[in-house]
């Protein structure tokens, strides 16, 4: 049985003043996208919400570069942050079954939803710690401040959400050593040996994607497995050496110095652009959001399905 969400409106969103602001819309954030995944898939309710309603591997890029949309702009739509946070929560409305074992789930259920959220909280300091140079500490209990901020825009139960800092590092152990499991749809979404071309650069897909496939593949496996907590890995069976670490650090530190060399406008992803851009005068505040352009649109047959994010105005400005 889930809870009913309150649609009472949050408080303020998060704005340019926010350490979120700073590392979510980055660009970079896509090298711990394979994480956010499996991490998400590990929770047996929402494992089997994928593994029995999802599309996600008929389309496996379409689907993640459209929902980085909507997803972004939970954080930067400004005044229209809650009612995006609305719409991503009513995709999800529907999805509810019972597992391999018998367990009901639903896409609502609180603790679940909330699981979802918690990655996208710790993919953000896992992208700024691997990625952008570092957070220190007292930059992550902001972080952590900000994250409820940021969950309040989906009017759902603040139920699960830990108090303090300290009591969310408590809350992620406990998921990662005792709640996690190692199930199919984690590992579906681990197995990239068949992952189709990417949806943008004929030249890649023509001539290059037959050899850049298997480096693909298990490099960014590899990346993912290093960003892992200890009993994350002992679940799924991976080994970490010291050289892998090493590596794993010399690969992050290369990410952030070449990213250094790349304007800062260039860096952030269209939706967190735009919201910039209302914030500090340089787009009027009523200019219409920015969606996904045309090519990352689901199939046609699904276009009408309310589980998926399909606006009308796709391509417009994406």
């Amino acid at each position: 049985m889930t809870e009913t969400a309150p649609t009472v409106a949050p408080a303020q969103a998060l704005g340019p003043e926010s350490v979120t602001w700073k590392y979510f819309g980055d660009w970079r954030g896509i090298l711990q996208g394979l994480w956010a995944g499996s991490m998400q898939n590990m929770h047996p309710k929402l494992g089997a919400a994928v593994e029995q309603h999802s599309q996600f591997f008929e389309e496996r890029w379409e689907r993640l570069f459209r929902s980085l949309y909507p997803i972004g702009g939970v954080v930067f739509d400004g005044d229209r942050a809650h009612e995006t946070g609305l719409e991503v929560r009513n995709y999800h409305r529907d999805i509810r079954g019972v597992d391999s074992q018998g367990r009901r789930y639903h896409a609502l259920d609180p603790d679940v939803f909330y699981w979802a959220h918690a990655t996208f909280f710790v993919g953000t300091i896992l992208t700024a710690d691997n990625f952008c140079g570092g957070l220190r500490e007292d930059e992550k209990r902001q972080m952590f401040e900000e994250h409820k901020t940021w969950y309040r825009q989906y009017g759902m139960s603040m139920r699960p959400v830990p108090d303090t800092w300290e009591d969310f590092q408590v809350y992620w152990d406990h998921m990662c050593r005792k709640v996690l499991e190692d199930n199919k749809a984690t590992r579906d979404v681990l197995d990239l040996s068949a992952l189709p071309p990417p949806p943008f650069g004929p030249w890649i897909q023509r001539a290059l994607w037959p050899l850049l496939r298997p480096v693909v593949a298990k490099g960014f496996v590899w990346l993912t497995v290093g960003m892992y907590e200890q009993p994350v890995r002992d679940l799924l069976g991976y080994r970490w050496s010291t050289r892998d670490e090493r590596l794993h650090r010399f690969l992050g530190k290369s990410v952030n110095a070449a990213f250094s060399l790349v304007p800062r406008r260039r860096r952030m992803h269209p939706r967190s652009r735009d919201g910039w851009d209302r914030a500090t005068g340089r787009l009027p505040a009523s200019t219409p959001l920015v969606h996904t352009p045309v090519r990352y649109l689901p199939p046609e047959r699904e276009r009408d399905n309310p589980m998926h994010y399909c606006p009308v105005n796709a391509g417009r400005r994406g």
